[in-house]
């Protein structure tokens, strides 16, 4: 893998969120992230900002200026076609890592 797994899981966790959910701002995929893994991942929000500004230097999430629900000004993202291949690429290296680690958890 190009870049450290942590780094990596984090970015696949937000492609993956806004695949599903269309549009989000920042808080809104932390909540996502949190409720569809049961509240088992818990994604900080200052590591959140830096990687969703990654992502967007990267071409693969666009960003614009809207209002939430409660009338706040907040910065809102949703995946673009370069966004939508780095997840295939993204979700077959992570399948590739959880079969590696099964291959040696079940080596005797």
């Amino acid at each position: 893998m190009a870049r450290n797994d942590l780094q990596g899981s984090l970015d696949l966790l937000v492609l993956k969120t806004l695949s599903q959910t269309g549009k989000l701002h920042g808080y809104g995929i932390v909540l996502h992230i949190q409720r569809a893994s049961d509240e088992l991942l818990r994604v900080e929000e200052g590591s959140l900002y830096p990687a969703l500004h990654r992502m967007e230097q990267s071409g693969w999430i666009a960003a614009e200026w809207g209002l939430t629900e409660t009338g706040r000004k907040a910065k809102y993202y949703r995946l673009i076609a370069t966004g939508r291949r780095e997840l295939e690429r993204a979700e077959k290296s992570f399948d590739q890592l959880v079969k590696g680690i099964r291959a040696v958890l079940r080596y005797a």
